[in-house]
């Protein structure tokens, strides 16, 4: 019985290991999951809205992708509720890119893009309120 337990607690800890090396979570607590070579997806509202969300994406892609600040980041998969997901990629992957006129409205949009450098600076904002 004892090495049936054992392997059981083994095995739900090798599963639970595994499922965290997809996933992020950035500074501002988003979560952010590996969805293919690439290409993530997270939240597209939460208690920093669409600003979080793009925080979110290009911290992921510099700490996790190794992506410069020049790099853009894409929206390949529009949100389609209010809360998301919405995914992301470095490349427009058959989307046409186009210019984004607004944070909320772009994450509805395929192939709204931002460089990494932009989205980082809707990070301030959760710094601002609390003070870091």
């Amino acid at each position: 019985m004892k090495k049936i337990i054992a392997a059981l607690v083994i095995g739900l800890t090798a599963t639970a290991g595994a499922a965290d090396a997809n996933t992020y979570r950035a500074d501002n607590r988003v979560v952010v999951t590996e969805t293919g070579a690439g290409t993530f997806s997270l939240p597209s509202t939460g208690k920093y809205g669409a600003r979080g969300a793009w925080c979110a994406a290009a911290e992921y892609a510099t700490d996790v992708l190794g992506a410069s600040g020049t790099t853009r980041l894409y929206v390949l998969e529009p949100a389609v509720t209010n809360s998301g997901p919405v995914g992301f990629g470095l490349d427009p992957r058959g989307t046409t890119p186009v210019a984004v006129l607004g944070t909320t409205a772009a994450l509805r949009t395929a192939g709204s893009n931002l460089s990494i450098d932009h989205a980082q600076q809707f990070c301030q904002d959760r710094r601002l309120r609390s003070g870091r």
